[in-house]
């Protein structure tokens, strides 16, 4: 205990944290990503994947409690690692001298949290049905939630839509650093790996950018109706 006590406190243990929750958080939400894209299959398999995931709630619940515990690990870690951060260098940069680090790491945290709220939003909206209520009673012929419909009618109001893609810019920012960085904490990230790694991480988050954004773009097309 007091050796894992240690490990924990130490700045070392908390990048392995932060590496280990957000590389769970990064296969969620690809998982999640590659559910969300049966909206172009059509009603029928988005909402039949839907009625698969209610009627496991034993593993359904099991995976947002997991979730959550990640989320909750990777956001305090974060902001441990940020205080230690600025308590060891109490003197801000001096502006004067060039600073190489990129847009991404500077707002890695501040991005994380947008992320945070986000996420809450997300769930208040198509989850918990606070956005709109009228969204949890929506039934196809089969009766059953009528998932794709609630895609469609969220995602028919630009300023939602704009939202969730203004959202997925800044996912795509944090995982275009945060993978890299989860990389470089468990010791993989090195001058012979360092490019490919940056490479391979931009465009993971590239990738998850323009799948979770293919989707409002469609409805607002008119593509997906």
């Amino acid at each position: 205990m007091t050796s894992f006590s240690a490990l924990y406190d130490s700045t070392l243990g908390k990048k392995y944290i932060m590496a280990l929750t957000g590389a769970g958080l990064f296969g969620f939400v690809v998982v999640h990503m590659l559910g969300n894209l049966q909206l172009f299959l059509g009603p029928e398999p988005l909402n039949r994947y839907a009625v698969f995931l209610k009627s496991k709630p034993g593993l359904l619940w099991g995976a947002r409690l997991g979730l959550l515990l990640l989320v909750f690990l990777h956001i305090l870690t974060a902001v441990q690692l940020t205080l230690r951060n600025r308590a060891a260098r109490p003197e801000k940069y001096d502006r004067s001298k060039p600073y190489r680090a990129s847009y991404a790491s500077r707002t890695l945290f501040l991005g994380g949290l947008a992320l945070f709220a986000f996420v809450v939003y997300h769930l208040m909206h198509f989850t918990v049905g606070t956005v709109d209520p009228s969204y949890l009673k929506l039934r196809d012929a089969a009766n059953r939630h009528d998932v794709y419909r609630m895609t469609i009618l969220g995602f028919s109001h630009p300023g939602v839509s704009a939202f969730y893609i203004a959202c997925m810019a800044v996912l795509c920012l944090h995982l275009s650093h945060g993978v890299g960085s989860a990389f470089q904490s468990i010791g993989f990230k090195n001058k012979q790996t360092a490019v490919w790694i940056d490479r391979v991480s931009k465009i993971l988050g590239v990738v998850v950018f323009l799948g979770n954004s293919s989707m409002p773009l469609a409805v607002l097309a008119g593509i997906l109706r």
